[in-house]
Order: C-alpha cells, then sequence, then structure tokens
C-alpha cells in the first residue's frame, strides 16, 4: 500500500501541488523506467554538453543542470518557478528538441530542489528575499559564461522565474542577448484579482457549488483583507481546476508527479521538492505580493514574452499591455492558443519554433 506524502503545498504562482509521493517508489520498475528516460537522454554528439555540477553563489552551492547538442549553440539560461519548483526534474518531458539548438543551463535555486539539501534551512533563513535571487542569478549567468565561453547568454524565466529574472535583466542588461518571459508577472495583486475572477465566472457558468461556495467566501479578494496563504489556496485551486494552469485540464498531474521518473532524481531530493516549497513560501510571500513591474517603462535589452491564451495563474491580459507600452530595442508577443501556464509543456514544439524565430536572431545582433 502506498503512504502518500500530503501534497496541497499551494505557492502563489504556478503550482498547485508538488508531486504526491509514494514512499515505496523505489521499486525495480521505477527503477527500469528512469533508465530508459536516461538512455533516451544520453546526449552523445561531438560537440554535446551533458553535466550537473555545483556552483557557489550567494555563499552557498548550487545545483545546475546543463545540456546541449553543439556547445557552439547559444546558451539559454532559464529561471526556473514556484518558488522552489525546480525544472530540473521535469526537464525530460519537454526540452530535447531545445537541446538541438541552444545549450539549455537551469538551476535549483536556494532554498529548492537538491540545492536545498546542501545546507542547513536555518543558515539561509533571513535570505529568501527577492535581491538575493537575483544577485544568485547575476552570478551563476556570470559564471555560465566563463564556462562555456560565451559573451552573453539569453535569459529565460517561467512564472515566479520571470520575477528574479526580470530584474535581474534590469540590473545587468550586459550580461544577455535578450530575455524571455514565460507566465510573467507584472503586477501580483493584478493577478492574484483576474485569476480569481475567473475562477468564479466558471464556477457559476458551470453550476460548481462546491467551487462557487469556496470562492465567495474569499471574495472579494483580494479586496481589502490579508492575503493569507490559505486565502491564495481557495483563490488558485479552482482557477487552475477550470484549466487555467493547463489548458482544457482540471489537474496537471504530468508535471506534479514528474520527478518520480526523473534520470536526475534520487529518492531523496524528489522529497526536498516538498520540503523546500514549506521552507521558502512563507518567507518570500510578502515581497511577492507587492511585485509590480508596470512602472518599468523602458526595457534595456530585447524582450520577447510568450502568452498562453488560457493562462489564469499568471494571466496574460496584464503582459499583452506592459509589452504594448514598453520601449525596447526589440519585442515582440507570442501567444500559445492551446497553452494555459505551463507552455514548455503544453505546446513544445510551438515553443521551439518562437525561440528560433524570435529569439536565436537575436544572438547575432546584439553585441
Amino acid at each position: 500500500m502506498n503512504r502518500k506524502i500530503p501534497a496541497l503545498l499551494l505557492t502563489f504562482l504556478s503550482m498547485l501541488s508538488l508531486a504526491s509521493i509514494a514512499a515505496d517508489d523505489t521499486g525495480p520498475g521505477l527503477k527500469k523506467a528512469r533508465g530508459v528516460i536516461a538512455d533516451l537522454d544520453r546526449i552523445v554528439t561531438p560537440r554535446g554538453i551533458q553535466e550537473n555540477y555545483k556552483l557557489r553563489a550567494g555563499g552557498i552551492d548550487q545545483w545546475v543542470y546543463a545540456r546541449g547538442h553543439d556547445s557552439e549553440n547559444p546558451v539559454i539560461l532559464f529561471v526556473h518557478g514556484g518558488p522552489a519548483s525546480p525544472l530540473s526534474p521535469a526537464l525530460w518531458q519537454f526540452q530535447r528538441p531545445l537541446e538541438e539548438y541552444f545549450t539549455m543551463v537551469t538551476w535549483d535555486q536556494r532554498g529548492a530542489g537538491r540545492t536545498f539539501l546542501t545546507v542547513d534551512p536555518a543558515d539561509i533563513a533571513d535570505t529568501i528575499r527577492i535581491d538575493r535571487y537575483v544577485s544568485d542569478t547575476i552570478e551563476i549567468a556570470e559564471a555560465i559564461r566563463q564556462r562555456y565561453h560565451k559573451q552573453k547568454l539569453i535569459l529565460m524565466g517561467h512564472s515566479w522565474g520571470t520575477v528574479v529574472a526580470m530584474k535581474a535583466a534590469l540590473e545587468r542588461p550586459d550580461l544577455f542577448h535578450a530575455y524571455v518571459g514565460i507566465g510573467q508577472v507584472i503586477n501580483t495583486k493584478t493577478n492574484e484579482r483576474l485569476s480569481f475572477e475567473y475562477g468564479l465566472d466558471q464556477a457559476r457558468k458551470t453550476n460548481n457549488a462546491e467551487a462557487i461556495r469556496d470562492l465567495e467566501s474569499i471574495a472579494p479578494y483580494p479586496g481589502d483583507q490579508p492575503i493569507t496563504r490559505e486565502r491564495i489556496i481557495i483563490a488558485r485551486k479552482w482557477p487552475q481546476y477550470f484549466g487555467g494552469l493547463t489548458a482544457y485540464r482540471n489537474s496537471s498531474a504530468y508535471f506534479f508527479s514528474a520527478p518520480l521518473l526523473s534520470p536526475e532524481y534520487e529518492p531523496g531530493d524528489v522529497a526536498a521538492i516538498d520540503q523546500g516549497n514549506v521552507f521558502t513560501l512563507g518567507k518570500i510571500l510578502p515581497a511577492f505580493l507587492e511585485v509590480d513591474f508596470t512602472t518599468v517603462r523602458e526595457f534595456p535589452i530585447p524582450v520577447v514574452m510568450f502568452m498562453g491564451r488560457h493562462d489564469y495563474t499568471t494571466p496574460s491580459q496584464p503582459t499583452e499591455q506592459w509589452l504594448n507600452a514598453v520601449r525596447a530595442p526589440y519585442k515582440q508577443g507570442v501567444w500559445f492558443e492551446n497553452s494555459a501556464h505551463m507552455i514548455p509543456w503544453e505546446e513544445p514544439g510551438r515553443m521551439l519554433v518562437s525561440l528560433l524565430e524570435h529569439v536565436r536572431p537575436l544572438t547575432t545582433r546584439t553585441k
């Protein structure tokens, strides 16, 4: 019998819950399945890159994952969401085609995944601040440039990662060819309101009595009441149930269970995802709720936004409005008509084509 670790560890950006992890998921069948994925994922091209290693950033070791078929390709530094929801155990689901045209680099941020296991949480508790994540990103970007002999990188963020990455691009534009936002956060409180309104509208249209009761219990949202974790859980649960996390789906088990089959993660690492999320969430929430990029009217580098038409986790409407108003050396919005928040998983083909069409050429235009 499987004993499930409690799952409903909601994050305020992209996660309804992390994987519900079975205690005995270490059997030979699972191990064999992970081995098949690892074998398929092996990069065997003569100039390929496939390495995991720890980089020192912000005074701690942080786990980095780099993969690509040709070291001459441009490097994308991908800042994961959450917070504390690492991309690394889900890369096997969507990233292989991207690796033919880019060297893809991501890392488990402080308090996330395998990086969470490298330190005593008490030692970093007072460093769980947005500005520290931004500084980490800059340090890692500089190290990646040097390691792979690149003058500049492409910086890409997803969900919570867009807050960190956008601030890093504004602070150190000299490091980057371009910035790509996926599920971009522009104003957190606006996102909360739009997400809630969508959920309540869908609940009423479908006569879902439970959803109506839950959502009306916190109305108006966010309103003048404190935006507590308990209110966020209700406000996020139903919009995501109505397809606001993954379009046309009321759950996203494919993503939350991805770490169980990851070649990169052992069972102890998988358990650390939940632990890191719980550790990080309360500490970062107050500052996150104040995030507001609406005052950014000029962006120093090319900016491309990938927007899910059905995204009601970080709604796309504010992103489109911001992009229309901002001045930048180059700007482009790309709509993903069959995606919500999980664009890399929902429309991986269109994502690759969009990167090749709108982003890769920028690596030769910028100096």
